[in-house]
Formats: C-alpha cells, structure tokens, sequence
C-alpha cells in the first residue's frame, strides 16, 4: 500500500514537473527503475529531444559503451540473416510481406543502437573538450566573470566594459549590442555546439574578430620547365589566386527568466544561459551549413551550383547519378555509391567521410557490392564509427531524403572542403521591460561558413 502511494505521489511530481525541466524527468526514470515495474518505469521516462540536424545529447558519458556496441553487432548479424531471406524470396519471386516486415524492423534496431552509441561517445567527447587546463584562472578573466554576474543577476553594469577589455574579450571599450559572456560560458556553448552539429565536427572551425574571412586559393598557372645547367632560364608565369570571402551572419535567442530565479545564488547562471540557447543555435546554424543562402546566414554545402562530375569546374560541386529517376537503380544500385568514392580525388579520400540524412543510411544499409558484401559496416568499436565503403557515415537530418532530383548524399574531406567561421564573442543584453515579470536575455553569436574547396566535396544525385 505504501509503495503504491509512493509511486501515485512521484507520477503526480512528474506530471507536475514535466514543463521545467527534461533532466528532471530523466532523474526520476532512474530513481523509480528501483522501485516500480517496467509500466512504471515507462510513466517516468524523460520526453523524447529532438531536431532537425543535430541530436541532442542525451546520453551520460557513464553509459557503458561496450554494452550498446555488442547489442548493436548482434542487431546487425540477425538483419544479415533476415535480409539474406528476403533476398532469397526475392530471387525465387516469392512476394513475403511478413520477412520485409522483420527486416526493416531489424534496420530500424540498428539505426537505435548506432545513434546510441554515437550519443555516448558524444557525451564523452563533450567532457574531454571541457577540461580545465589546470593552470590559475586569470585574475582578470575572474573579475570580468564576477562582474557579468552582477549584470545577469540584478542589471549592475559598473565597469563592466571596461573589465571585457582586460580580460581580452574584446579591445573597443564601447561597443553597441550587450556584454560579452565569460568565457567558461562561451566555451560551454561552443562545446554543445561542436558535439551536435553534424557539418560542424567534420569541418574545418576558425575563430575571427572582424566581421569577414577571406580565403587566397591557389589556382596553379605557376610556370615551370626543365633546362640544362648552363641554360638560359624564361621567365615563368605566376600563380593565379582566387579569394572567396567568407561574412558573419548574426544567430540569436531571446530566453526569459523570472527575478526570483535571477536572485537565487544556487542556480548556475552560466550553466543556465547555456542550456537555454545552445541547442536552439546549434539547430539554427546546422540547417544553414546545409541549405542556407549565404543571405544573412551561412552558406549551406547544397546552394552552390551543381554540375555533372565530367564537367566539374572551380566553384561548383560535381556530382555522381544514381540511376534511376527517383530511387537508386534497381540493378547495382551499389555502383553510383562507389563512382561517387572514386570521383574523389585519392589525396582526398585519405580523411574523406560521407554525409547523408538517417533514413538514408537505413536504406544503404541493404545494398551490397558486386562480390555480395554490405557497403555499410558497423563499428568495428564502441569509439568507431559506422562505415560505408570504409569510409566514416555522419548522420544529418537537414540532407535531404531520396527522391527525384535531391542530392541526398555527400561524400568528401569537409576539413578541406568546408569553412566554419566563428566570430569570436556571444553577446547578452539584458531587457527587464519586455514582459512583466521576466527579465528577457538577448543573446547573439556571429557565424559564418561555406565551401572552401570545391575539389574536396562530390554529391549523389537522384537522377538518371
């Protein structure tokens, strides 16, 4: 009876909870796993977080890794048998809708288990990035911190642009646009950002403090030649540059906290600002290094012009057909896979990793070579990666899905291919006089990015 009303009370909470917190929710999953039955346990469960391009880091960096790598191993021999069947009814023209059945539900198992997997090992990677390096904190850095605290808490901005000079945050003693965060909580954003950002963890990240970066790209045309020793030697040629400029886009969110919360010492303003904003700029700024226009936004991998791979010319992206009008080829579909591996140049390849949304990575996962091997290996791991073609799979929902003229998959070294450009400095402005009650925090990051090395980066088209 007791325990009934002890699981009645902690259902009530966590009704009554579920609009603060999701972390809340995920504690009290751990502590009912105790007490309840499974039934139970489910009525607990943290909401399902999810975005279109990232994937929110929900997983503990304490998570065993070896457990989720040997149930995702065994997932993936069962979908190699059941798919080996309904290959075999396929060849003796026998239609079973129950075996397709099992198969995509296997396929759908393994694409659990490899997000799983890929969520721990972000989680681990995030605390790895924010270490501290051991070394006294700077006095001036601490001050700054202090004082930033004084602003966020009750709006005291005495000689707070001041200290943002000294601490080195900025070198204007009056600029416009609100307070430069500390930098543990730039860090903390910056963090977030690179563990859920797919296009940003494999690109290359600069950090600027103008509000422009404009790249020199060395086009060839250097002159040379082959002459005796006592020769006359021409003059050769110079080498052609082409500058490509990469501009800064302002990204903001406007989170709102209540005073009391503001006056409460315990709480973590910095841990706050952070949970509040980093997964709306990471969501934002994901999209737009996909799809954006490059018009108050990055430049996204797929609004460049697009030519055939044979007629392939500086400032535009090749690409490879599939095929098919609107699907892959029914016969070797596998094969405009490996013409897009090997439209790359092999200095390329070296680091080269492909790009494609879930749902397409559910669907390769059943094509297969011309000697009858899956194009798609998992984990050789729990710290490695899916493969295609021995090559690493990054998963982004923002590329699109397979259908007639989508370019669904890219393939290439995004280190040299494509440039993330942060400017250096998120900004808070603080508004106690939007709504009453709340105090609003304008927050705002400027960041850039585009393709860098057209040479560095094929596409897959759905096309014939």
């Amino acid at each position: 009876m007791k325990r009934n009303i002890l699981l009645a009370a902690l259902a009530v909470a966590a009704i009554a909870l579920l609009c603060v917190d999701a972390h809340v929710m995920t504690a009290l999953a751990h502590y009912s796993s105790g007490l309840a039955a499974p039934a139970a346990m489910a009525m607990f469960a943290a909401p399902a977080s999810s975005f279109r391009g990232i994937q929110r880091v929900r997983a503990d960096a304490n998570d065993d890794p070896v457990k989720v790598f040997n149930e995702l191993r065994r997932t993936v021999e069962a979908f190699k048998a059941e798919q080996e069947k309904a290959l075999a009814d396929i060849r003796k023209k026998v239609d079973d809708p129950v075996q397709t059945e099992k198969v995509e539900r296997i396929n759908a198992d393994i694409s659990r288990h490899t997000a799983a997997l890929d969520e721990i090992n972000a989680a681990i990677a995030a605390l790895k990035l924010g270490g501290g390096g051991g070394g006294a904190p700077n006095a001036d850095v601490q001050a700054h911190a202090h004082a930033f605290e004084s602003y966020f808490r009750r709006d005291v901005k005495d000689g707070l642009r001041d200290l943002e000079v000294k601490a080195g945050l900025t070198s204007q003693s009056n600029p416009d646009g609100g307070f430069v965060v500390p930098t543990t909580m730039e860090a903390t954003i910056d963090r977030v950002l690179g563990t859920v950002s797919a296009l940003r963890s494999a690109s290359r990240v600069i950090t600027i403090s103008t509000g422009s970066y404009t790249k020199d790209v060395n086009m060839g045309g250097a002159g040379a030649g082959w002459v005796g020793e006592e020769d006359a030697r021409t003059e050769t040629e110079t080498p052609k540059l082409k500058s490509t400029e990469f501009p800064v886009a302002e990204l903001y969110a406007e989170p709102y906290a209540t005073q009391i919360v503001l006056d409460d010492a315990r709480i973590d303003i910095e841990q706050w600002l952070a949970d509040e904003v980093s997964t709306t700029f990471a969501e934002m700024e994901g999209a737009s290094f996909i799809t954006g226009n490059g018009v108050k936004k990055p430049r996204g991998l797929l609004s460049y012009d697009m030519v055939a791979n044979a007629s392939y010319a500086w400032g535009k992206l090749g690409f490879i057909v599939s095929g098919a009008a609107a699907a892959f080829a029914t016969s070797a579909p596998a094969d405009a896979l490996i013409e897009v591996f090997h439209a790359l140049k092999a200095g390329y390849r070296n680091n080269a990793n492909w790009l494609m949304s879930d749902v397409t990575v559910g669907s390769l996962r059943k094509m297969k070579d011309g000697q009858g091997n899956y194009l798609w290996a998992p984990p050789t791991t729990p710290e490695a990666p899916s493969t295609i073609l021995g090559k690493p799979v990054i998963t982004d929902d923002n590329m699109p899905s397979v259908a007639a003229n989508a370019f669904p998959i890219a393939f290439g070294d995004f280190q040299r291919g494509y440039l993330v450009i942060d400017r250096a400095g998120i900004r808070v402005l603080r508004n106690p006089y939007k709504v009453n009650g709340k105090v609003a925090f304008y927050t705002t990051k400027r960041v850039g990015g585009g393709v860098q090395n057209f040479e560095a980066i094929k596409l897959l088209k759905i096309s014939t």
